[in-house]
């Protein structure tokens, strides 16, 4: 186990901040300052540079903050791995699971509402960002399992096919662009977009189909960039813009009618969705998860 010294260092290392520790730890901020003095006394050294409002880590820090990270995989790992020797469904542990726009509010919900039936012992922290951020924390150890569109080119990260997912267009019921249902590509020219933002899976998989008809996203009348999946489904409900969201986000508005469908000719926007972990790490816990979110999609 972590003394109490080192805890209170990696919160405060996470954070970048003393204050926003000792908040997270329910602890005052001079006991935060204490815990640090007396670990920085330990090791002989200081662990961070104070520079106004702001502290970095020292090159001490920034090793020892990496070797937490491994140790607090490695305990939470073990406390999964013991307890569940004698009775799997009372096993305890901490799933930390990252998971982009679409996975996390559409897909998610539902694999873990049975999880956590199954296994009520085991904590869950879900990180919910796009596709880029959820690689980061992956890479950082912020999380140990992640879920994100398309499969990378990273040799230090394992891909697992989970599921697929169509992107459709869509407008508003009221926008003039439902006076037809059926579109020419090329018409993308005339129409004014709203998108998602940078990073996101939905963005990027919209990008590569279209350039496979030659058309670049950033040649097209693009008036909005949003982040999120439901910041961008609420403002085309409003506008008379046309955007591209997965199927699953859109749904109910689509059988109310908030929404209304288009189609172009030729264009089919698939994408997989796909487990992440980093490579050659075993984790039972991330296995279980996996297994849960198969059963439930896969039957």
């Amino acid at each position: 186990m972590l003394s109490a010294q080192h805890e209170v260092f990696y919160e405060v290392a996470k954070q970048k901040s003393f204050s926003k520790a000792a908040e997270q730890m329910y602890i005052s901020q001079p006991a935060i300052s204490k815990h640090i003095k007396q670990l920085e006394f330990v090791y002989k050294t200081k662990l961070f540079d104070r520079r106004g409002m702001y502290i970095e880590l020292t090159p001490a820090g920034e090793l020892l903050f990496e070797r937490l990270k491994e140790v607090k995989r490695i305990q939470e790992q073990t406390l999964f791995d013991i307890t569940s020797l004698s009775n799997a469904l009372e096993a305890e542990g901490v799933l930390k699971l990252g998971a982009s726009t679409t996975v996390a509010l559409y897909i998610l919900p539902k694999v873990l509402s049975v999880f956590h039936e199954q296994h009520p012992n085991i904590s869950i922290s879900l990180l919910n960002r796009n596709t880029e951020i959820v690689l980061d924390a992956l890479l950082n150890k912020e999380i140990n399992l992640g879920i994100i569109e398309e499969k990378g080119q990273l040799t230090n990260v394992s891909y697992l096919p989970f599921i697929t997912d169509e992107v459709i267009a869509v407008c508003s019921c009221q926008s003039i662009w439902t006076k037809k249902r059926n579109y020419q590509v090329k018409d993308l020219y005339q129409m004014p977009l709203a998108i998602r933002e940078r990073g996101s899976g939905t963005l990027a998989v919209l990008k590569k189909s279209l350039e496979k008809h030659k058309i670049q996203l950033n040649d097209l009348n693009i008036k909005v960039r949003l982040g999120g999946t439901e910041a961008l489904k609420n403002f085309l409900i409003e506008s008379d813009c046309l955007g591209f969201l997965p199927r699953r986000s859109v749904i109910k508005e689509l059988k109310y009618g908030e929404l209304k469908q288009l189609n172009f000719d030729g264009l089919s926007i698939v994408r997989n969705f796909y487990f992440i972990q980093r490579k050659g790490e075993i984790s039972n816990l991330n296995k279980l998860l996996i297994k849960t979110a198969q059963s439930v999609y896969h039957k």
